[in-house]
């Protein structure tokens, strides 16, 4: 797990990418207050169709309004059009968008305060609140952070003449060499000093590559700038293998194709040249220095050149576009076809799959009074303090190694001074990436995973028919799975009532007016609640606390099962038992019933312990969880199932540790639950 651990930065999220022998990571996605990812492009992200980034400041402070506007609208329909999804980025009173509405394109277009943004600007603008264009620069850094490998421009900046004395470099250049990300671009702009920018490119180790059939690198309104780009990719499958390489190589440095201004557009090179010249002469005598200076100057060529150089700007946006869009379709295929390839057939892989675990990993402090009565006062209190390590992930897939499991752990961890001792605890966990995720037997995912990360997840599985299992985590987390019809590809999922009840509130289910605490009704209201679940779903597993464990699902041979197999049965039994319970639904209408299987549900109550042995709580559900699954991987019944979690529920509720050390293949087995007597198993019909 140590590497798999250091891995996880890279790991699960939104975009996809192939690493070393084949493993499939998937970058998470940049959430929270300052982002806002707009829905076409996070599915389109999460289901690995290709995305193209778009900047804003050509919008915002390269052309006029309304132009600008129907500009960007084009340039987005472009994309669409080869078969993309534009994402357009701006900020927006203080918060960075990937992905525009026609509404906020037009309010950035007609803004007569936007502020360009580069790196350096963000920190200021978002704490301000202040809206702008995102440069070369500024676009790279969300595009990046969204898991975007391309991105269309028109030129970037770089080098400016004179730059040797004013020392004048445009950010887009540094950008290009720590981030990494394609810019699809005509080139850098004339204006500037292309030698120097090719020079100082080469410093910050950017593979650069002209497009199409010559070595020339483009000056913006110009084919020829007089410079020979370092390499040519001459259609959008080399682009798109170029990138890919570098990518895979993880350099973290982008990547720059040139694409020249189409032939019969291209304004004369020397009319501009002279042109430049005059615009640059007059903004010295004007005093306009840095990031003013490129505004000016194509506000002035457009004067100088009687709009030539406008259009060419114009036919030039379009066409890397149109380039951009196929570089990114071709990227987008090269990698799904890498990855198919990658999967081993059945039979040829020797190695057992590993069971996957994707969650959390927590460091937790546990402070306790020796005496019952705490002192008031300010005094000191005699007593002690435990370090433990916990996270609902980490629980899982801790409890599962020690059952024998080997599972594989996808987390995130900090770069503080517990990381090595997370490591050391969890050594017992150590394993490689040796099988994707297409080949687990079992992928276990809770909910302090990022919503993208549990979307991908679930696409995963309906495209491969995996198994998975969601932890909702606690009340707060449950519903994310079910903001959309993620949910319906899951196989299990593992709620106490509370976060059932937000489950189904979430889904727009009736409710319980308030939650019982007497056996019956508990059960009663639980059914209630996991029955419009099991349209979908395999299994409901209720864990009840003291009161033990209800499991609810289609009952073949007597027990509820918890191997999924075929589905014929389940819309209507699903159907036939909410109308039993007289809960109204809109479902479709459903299949005839053509087996005889059932929903029922099945109480196993808890092994008793009394309160003076209990000493932690916080991983005896994860325990009771991981003991269900391992027996299912162990293939055992049921009944024998549900009494390992049993066994290491009680194991873990006498332990400090979140993980009771005593787990093991020894302790939490099939012969320990037939050496037992147990209480008698109750089940009830549903439909």
């Amino acid at each position: 797990m140590h590497k798999m651990i250091r891995k996880t930065a890279y790991s699960l999220g939104r975009h996809v990418s192939s690493m070393a022998r084949g493993t499939t990571q998937v970058r998470r996605l940049l959430h929270g207050a300052y982002v806002r990812i707009h829905p076409s492009v996070q599915e389109a992200l999460v289901e690995g169709r290709p995305v193209v980034a778009l900047e804003s400041t050509i919008i915002t402070h390269g052309m006029a309004y309304p132009l600008n506007l129907s500009m960007a609208r084009e340039v987005e329909e472009i994309v669409r059009t080869n078969g993309a999804v534009p994402a357009t980025v701006g900020i927006l009173r203080g918060q960075i968008h990937v992905g525009l509405t026609d509404e906020e394109l037009e309010f950035l277009a007609s803004s007569k305060n936007a502020v360009k943004v580069s790196r350096r600007d963000f920190p200021f603008v978002l704490s301000q609140g202040l809206s702008g264009g995102t440069t070369v620069s500024g676009t790279m850094i969300a595009a990046h952070k969204a898991g975007i490998p391309v991105f269309v421009t028109g030129g970037i900046g770089g080098v400016h003449r004179d730059g040797e004395n004013t020392l004048d470099v445009s950010a887009d250049l540094t950008e290009l060499g720590r981030t990494p990300v394609a810019v699809i671009s005509a080139g850098a702009k004339s204006i500037l000093d292309i030698g120097r920018t090719l020079e100082y490119l080469e410093t910050q180790g950017v593979c650069v590559a002209a497009f199409g059939e010559s070595r020339e690198f483009p000056a913006f309104f110009s084919r020829q700038s007089g410079f020979q780009a370092p390499y040519q990719v001459r259609d959008e499958e080399e682009a798109a293998k170029l990138i890919d390489s570098a990518l895979g190589l993880g350099l973290s440095s982008g990547v720059l194709i040139a694409v020249p201004c189409p032939q019969e557009r291209a304004a004369e090179g020397q009319a501009i040249e002279e042109a430049i010249q005059q615009a640059l002469s007059q903004a010295r005598s004007k005093g306009i220095t840095g990031k003013e200076v490129t505004p000016f100057l194509l506000q002035k060529l457009t004067q100088l050149t009687d709009g030539k150089s406008l259009d060419s700007n114009l036919a030039l946006i379009q066409n890397n576009a149109r380039v951009g869009s196929c570089i990114a379709v071709a990227l987008s295929k090269l990698q799904k076809a890498r990855r198919k390839g990658n999967l081993p057939r059945r039979g040829e892989n020797m190695t057992p799959p590993q069971p996957v675990v994707i969650g959390g990993i927590n460091v937790d402090f546990i402070a306790k009074a020796q005496n019952p009565d705490i002192l008031g006062g300010g005094q000191t209190n005699a007593g002690r303090v435990r370090r433990t390590f916990g996270g609902v992930g980490r629980n899982l897939a801790d409890c599962l190694s020690r059952l024998g499991q080997a599972p594989l752990l996808l987390s995130a961890v900090g770069k503080d001074e517990h990381l090595e001792s997370v490591l050391h605890y969890c050594h017992h966990m150590v394993s490689q990436f040796k099988e994707n995720l297409c080949q687990a037997p079992l992928i276990c995912i809770d909910g302090n995973v990022p919503l993208s990360t549990i979307q991908y997840v679930c696409q995963l599985a309906r495209e491969h028919q995996l198994a998975v299992c969601y932890e909702p985590t606690d009340e707060n987390k449950a519903s994310k799975p079910f903001l959309s019809d993620s949910w319906k590809a899951l196989t299990y999922i593992s709620p106490n009532l509370q976060e059932l009840r937000a489950i189904n509130q979430t889904l727009g289910n009736p409710l319980p007016a308030e939650l019982p605490s007497r056996l019956e009704d508990v059960v009663q209201t639980a059914v209630a609640l996991a029955c419009p679940l099991l349209a979908h779903l395999h299994c409901v597993v209720v864990t009840l606390g003291a009161h033990g464990v209800l499991l609810c699902g289609k009952s073949l041979g007597g027990s509820i099962s918890l191997y999924p197999g075929a589905q014929e049965q389940i819309w209507h039994q699903a159907h036939q038992a909410l109308s039993a319970w007289a809960i109204p639904t809109n479902f479709p209408s459903l299949p005839p019933q053509t087996a005889a299987a059932r929903l029922c549900a099945a109480h196993y109550p808890a092994i008793p312990i009394s309160r003076e042995e209990i000493v932690n709580v916080s991983g005896a559900g994860d325990s009771l969880m991981a003991g269900i699954l391992a027996g299912m991987l162990a293939k055992h019944d049921t009944g024998t199932c549900v009494r390992m979690g049993l066994l290491a529920a009680s194991l873990s509720l006498r332990s400090y540790e979140p993980i009771s050390p005593e787990i093991s293949t020894s302790s939490v087995n099939q012969e320990q639950v037939k050496s037992r007597s147990w209480p008698e198993v109750k089940v009830w019909k549903m439909d």
